[in-house]
């Protein structure tokens, strides 16, 4: 309390400055549209995001301060909140909707409708935001000193640093650039290849890396220590359980109604065979089991999350009346979650039902409230968010087929209940980084509130677009999106609804989870690396280690007190918007038919080992440049 009471913010309240104005707005919907196309694409392929808030803010001070000369630090901090809002929404949209086109290609259902998509985007992302308004007081002031909420400090942070000496937009645009490049070079004209592959002569196991500037940037931004965790993961099934399938398992028939054996397939489809059908499976389990785990470890935080948080709301509002202690009204939020949870049930085109409904008011305050305490002790990365929706899930198929909802229809509610819950979560989670973010700055909270609501609009009608046209053009589950979240949250709703899961390999991962997180190991990276393809776990570990390199340099530049800035989190943030753009761009290309024309491959290929020693010189590049955007800034200011 008293560091709330001798709190002042960088822009005092009794001074009004631009915030919500046409310019932060327009900005904010474009990087909300263009960050959450880009996390989109990147959470489907690695299985996770990556937060929009930083990248946005020194775009924005790029352009507002730079570009148009203007001094509005808090219309900057406005971009990056209506911006970081479609990052976080399509994080809550990937994990879950994508179940339902896998369906679809299973026969089991039609696809989701474009405005099915839209309209449980747009409700999950409105519950967020309005959920967390009356939090703001109890979790962003009342307890500012306690819950550190790295994130949005780390935004605001970058913010003044813009406003005491210039602009790192230059970084991000760079990474964009070459980014880009390598990705157009790489699946557009297909000169390079994006995957080298090691094969051990009479060993089955197999090893490699992809060779793309954003999978590298994931591990860069995770750090060496979860980059490991997740090519740990990686090496346990491309190593080990893969080359024990087809050991122990080369004669045995795959399944009852074929003559395929286990060592057919893997002379036909390789390791790549065995992981399609056996690992995944493992991995899936492993992936619900560190969901779980992390839910039940957060459970007596959480408890005592939602009894602190009622109790600080019972206290009183605080009379304070000044522009830095406005929200939108109290009146408007309780209407507005009550209009939205009506239109949850009585909108013909999202598959909820009135239980649903109110499986949906529970379960979103109470994981909203969570979500926003959570990421304000861990940080938005380490939030359960996975977990709340795994635990959703259950209950709600659960309830979903005792009352009678099985079969299609069952399922289908199952994940629409998911999904909304998932981007509440996710949204709650955000909109609080955000608000920290204000605190700091001095910002009006009523605006940011109003700028959340825009992102949210933005990206969901943007999300529907973009899922159908990433489905179109690689399919979900394939192995260009493989989907890991939302092919879990479909084999969690299928075996609680048909009980036909593989069950004894969904065990065998839930028992090396748990061996995970007895000897230690965070289970949920370790488990993302077991699903995943270990060609995609390595780069993201070279990601890892050139960040590690980074941190050692930095060290010892301390030591010898000696600055050194890194700018490789801003060349990786940009690397994973240009990236992202352009694999949307390809999307578009293959849908029309257009991708064959820029193929250049099959006029020009390079035989072996030509093509896998250029693949290594393009990684090396790719390596080299990522070194160098860490430290450019230290030769520059020696």
């Amino acid at each position: 309390m008293d560091n709330q009471k001798n709190f002042k913010p960088y822009i005092p309240a009794e001074k009004v400055t631009p915030e919500l104005t046409v310019t932060s707005i327009i900005m904010g919907i474009l990087l909300a549209v263009i960050f959450g196309a880009a996390n989109a694409y990147l959470g489907l392929r690695v299985g996770m995001t990556v937060s929009a808030s930083i990248p946005a803010a020194v775009i924005a001070m790029g352009v507002i301060r730079v570009i148009m000369r203007k001094n509005s630090i808090l219309e900057s901090n406005v971009v990056q909140t209506i911006g970081s809002a479609g990052e976080s929404l399509a994080a809550g949209a990937i994990f879950t909707l994508p179940a339902l086109f896998l369906w679809a290609k299973d026969g089991v259902m039609d696809k989701p409708g474009i405005l099915e998509i839209t309209l449980i985007a747009l409700l999950g992302g409105l519950l967020g935001v309005f959920f967390m308004v009356p939090l703001r007081n109890a979790l962003i002031v009342r307890e500012h000193g306690t819950l550190p909420y790295p994130e949005g400090t780390a935004c605001a942070e970058v913010l003044l640093a813009g406003e005491n000496g210039g602009s790192n937009a230059s970084t991000v645009f760079a990474g964009m650039g070459f980014a880009a490049l390598f990705k157009f070079i790489i699946d557009g004209i297909k000169a390079v290849p994006g995957e080298i592959s090691l094969k051990i002569k009479g060993y089955s196991g197999e090893i490699g890396t992809q060779i793309y500037p954003a999978v590298m940037s994931v591990g860069y931004i995770c750090g060496p220590r979860i980059s490991s965790y997740m090519f740990a993961g990686g090496v346990l099934s491309w190593l080990v359980l893969i080359p024990l399938v087809v050991l122990f398992g080369a004669g045995t028939i795959l399944y009852p109604e074929t003559t395929v054996t286990i060592g057919e397939l893997f002379a036909d489809g390789g390791a790549s065979a065995i992981w399609s059908n056996y690992i995944r499976y493992i991995g899936a389990g492993a992936l619900a089991a560190g969901g779980i785990i992390s839910l039940v470890k957060s459970l007596p935080l959480i408890v005592r999350t939602f009894k602190d948080s009622i109790k600080a709301m019972k206290g009183g509002s605080s009379l304070d009346l000044s522009r830095t202690a406005q929200d939108i009204n109290t009146k408007i939020v309780l209407i507005a979650i009550a209009i939205l949870t009506l239109l949850v049930w009585l909108v013909p085109a999202i598959p909820v039902t009135l239980l649903g409904a109110i499986i949906v008011v529970i379960f979103g305050f109470f994981f909203a409230t969570v979500s926003s305490r959570m990421v304000g002790l861990v940080g938005s990365s380490n939030n359960p968010v996975s977990g709340m929706a795994i635990a959703t899930l259950l209950v709600a198929t659960l309830i979903l087929k005792f009352t009678g909802s099985s079969g299609a229809v069952g399922m289908r509610s199952a994940i629409a209940i998911g999904s909304i819950i998932c981007i509440v979560a996710a949204i709650s989670g955000d909109t609080s980084q955000d608000l920290k973010t204000g605190y700091l700055l001095g910002a009006t909270p009523k605006k940011q509130q109003i700028g959340e609501i825009i992102g949210v609009v933005a990206a969901a009608l943007a999300i529907g677009g973009t899922l159908y046209l990433l489905d179109k053009a690689w399919g979900f589950g394939s192995a260009e999106l493989a989907a890991p979240q939302a092919t879990l949250m479909k084999m969690i709703v299928e075996g609680v609804m048909e009980g036909n899961l593989p069950w004894g390999l969904v065990f065998i991962g839930v028992f090396i989870a748990i061996v995970a997180e007895i000897i230690g190991i965070p289970v949920l990276p370790f488990a993302i690396g077991i699903y995943l393809p270990v060609h995609l776990n390595a780069c993201i570990m070279v990601g890892g280690l050139v960040r590690l390199a980074f941190d050692k340099m930095k060290k010892r530049e301390e030591n010898e007190k000696k600055a050194i800035i890194n700018d490789g989190i801003l060349f990786c943030s940009g690397m994973i918007a240009g990236e992202g753009l352009v694999g949307i761009v390809l999307a578009i290309l293959a849908v029309f038919g257009l991708d064959q024309l820029i193929d250049i491959s099959k006029y020009i290929s390079l035989p072996e080992p030509f093509s896998s020693i250029t693949g290594l010189l393009f990684f090396g590049i790719i390596v080299l440049t990522l070194l160098m955007f860490s430290v450019w800034k230290k030769r520059k200011t020696k």
